[in-house]
């Protein structure tokens, strides 16, 4: 063979040769890319769901003769911490909050910054809750707690219950539970200035409590629902619950505690002018035995008006005539608290008269048609009122006044499948400054009565009077009925829904539910559900038996 041959063939084994080389080296490289690819993804394998593990804590957890004013509790993965201001729970509560990093970043250990002067002979406890997760797939590491004492040993004591409410089927969560201790120091206002000395929380997943790490004693007990995480009882945003008698530990009792809120304390707020004689008073607590007296002269055509706004705790006090003066003085009293206040009066616009009603459209079988304004009324004349009804025919009603919600309501029988058309002539409501209505017309109807249904209720074991009430899930009372002895309760004409059947026990036969109260050491009222919602379907009658017994 030729020599040139040999060497063509020579040359071209050699090419394939690097080419087969450089094949394998494009295929490997391209393997390695996607192999590490995969093992940063979630697409590679099984989602982890293994929660962060402790590597070691400094110092130990459960130390005792705690000096420091730092920790640090490292972990095995990079943790973030979430949502620590409700999860974490410190107790004894301290006056000064220690400093938790890193908050939000991943890092691979927990540092706590202690600034607060550590009791002597005290177990502290920092409970985490749920607020230690690994950084990619936040799996929890659930209710960690580090412990240390700053005496000798570890209290371990332990006292546990139940939250409920006094009054919504269930409880709130993230309630705070404390142990006050009651000594020759205590007294009932602390609850109001400091903090416990001992304190849990419920968080947001149970409503058993458990506070551990308690050393011997004696304590009050009582529950928080804690709007603002400080600690103390604020009677208007908080809630609050109390066991009755001290308890002493150890013990092995286990403890019920009902939160309710409490009946905010009367006040009086600054009065103002808001237009042309109009004051609003503004209060907060009972306002039904306010009494609000002018001090200055005032002539002898003076009248005064007082109604209450639907919505926001104030009163709005209406005077005629117009007083040429600079300033008005009043005298606010509420049973036994009285207050004086200067107004200033301007020469303000008055406000024009505005007719609401209520119901518009549809109108129920037991329902009145209500007629308010904005301006107290000072007469009503009923003959320039007709009410018709599909046939034209007059059909006859009665009416009632109720002054402080400045209402007029209108009582009538009604038909099945009927079209009532209310008519209002001029001059037929006259309010406080002598304005007057112009034509008014309204009109209504009623549905077929077996678009609705019935409910009786049978109560068994019940102590009367009590208040029976249909609410929605919500616990917004939508019918009520009051009974004051062992007789079937009727609900009828009812809208197809389904509602949460409760019994108040009116212990003080007023007519509403009484919560409790934390320095009359009262509990509220005692409130029963039914174990079962009642379904109201059209054209039925429902028979439900109430077992009260507890």
């Amino acid at each position: 063979m030729p020599i040139e041959i040999l060497n063509y063939f020579y040359s071209f084994s050699l090419n394939m040769q690097k080419r087969f080389l450089n094949l394998l080296l494009f295929l490997s490289i391209s393997l390695f890319i996607v192999n590490c690819a995969n093992r940063g993804t979630p697409q590679g394998g099984e989602k982890d769901i293994v929660p962060p593990k402790i590597v070691k804590s400094i110092p130990e957890n459960y130390s005792t003769n705690f000096k420091g004013d730092e920790i640090r509790i490292y972990f095995d993965e990079y943790i973030k911490i979430k949502d620590i201001g409700k999860q974490l729970i410190i107790s004894p509560p301290m006056n000064t909050p220690p400093n938790i990093t890193p908050l939000g970043a991943a890092s691979k250990y927990i540092k706590i910054q202690i600034y607060d002067t550590l009791q002597p002979n005290t177990t502290y406890a920092f409970n985490f809750g749920n607020s230690i997760v690994d950084n990619n797939e936040e799996n929890p590491f659930t209710y960690y707690r580090y412990v240390f004492s700053t005496g000798d040993y570890i209290d371990s004591l332990t006292v546990k219950g139940r939250i409920k409410d006094a009054l919504a089927m269930e409880a709130d969560n993230f309630v705070s539970v404390m142990l006050y201790e009651a000594n020759e120091n205590y007294n009932d206002s602390l609850v109001y200035k400091e903090k416990p000395k001992y304190v849990t929380n419920t968080l947001d997943s149970v409503t058993n409590f458990s506070i551990e790490n308690v050393k011997a004693g004696k304590y009050v007990l009582l529950a928080l629902k804690d709007e603002n995480n400080d600690n103390k009882f604020q009677q208007k945003a908080d809630k609050i619950g109390f066991y009755e008698s001290i308890i002493e530990v150890p013990t092995t009792e286990s403890y019920d505690l009902s939160l309710f809120a409490e009946a905010i304390d009367y006040e009086a707020k600054k009065p103002r002018l808001i237009s042309g004689e109009k004051i609003v008073f503004g209060f907060s607590g009972e306002y039904r035995t306010m009494k609000i007296n002018v001090l200055s002269n005032t002539p002898n055509t003076f009248e005064a008006r007082v109604m209450k706004d639907p919505v926001a705790d104030s009163l709005y006090y209406f005077y005629n005539p117009k007083l040429e003066v600079d300033s008005l003085v009043f005298k606010v009293s509420n049973k036994k608290t009285v207050d004086t206040f200067t107004v200033k009066i301007k020469d303000n616009k008055k406000d024009s008269l505005l007719v609401n009603t209520e119901p518009r459209g549809a109108i129920g079988y037991e329902q009145d048609f209500k007629i308010t304004a904005n301006i107290p009324f000072k007469s009503f004349n009923k003959r320039k009122v007709t009410i018709l009804d599909k046939d034209s025919l007059n059909v006859e009603f009665a009416s009632t006044y109720d002054t402080l919600s400045n209402s007029y309501s209108l009582k009538f029988k009604k038909t099945e499948e009927n079209q009532y058309k209310i008519q209002v002539l001029p001059e037929a409501l006259i309010d406080f400054f002598g304005n007057k209505n112009d034509t008014l017309n309204y009109n209504l109807r009623t549905e077929r009565i077996s678009s609705y249904g019935n409910l009786r209720v049978q109560l068994e074991n019940a102590v009367y009077p009590v208040i029976v009430q249909l609410t929605d899930d919500k616990g917004v009372v939508k019918h009520e009925l009051y009974a004051k002895e062992n007789e079937p309760i009727d609900f009828v004409n009812l809208k197809p829904n389904t509602f949460n059947l409760r019994v108040i026990f009116d212990s003080n036969g007023n007519g509403v539910y009484d919560p409790g109260s934390f320095l009359k050491r009262q509990q509220s009222e005692r409130v029963s559900y039914s174990s079962k919602p009642v379904e109201i379907r059209a054209g039925w009658d429902e028979i439900t038996p109430f077992n009260l017994e507890k």
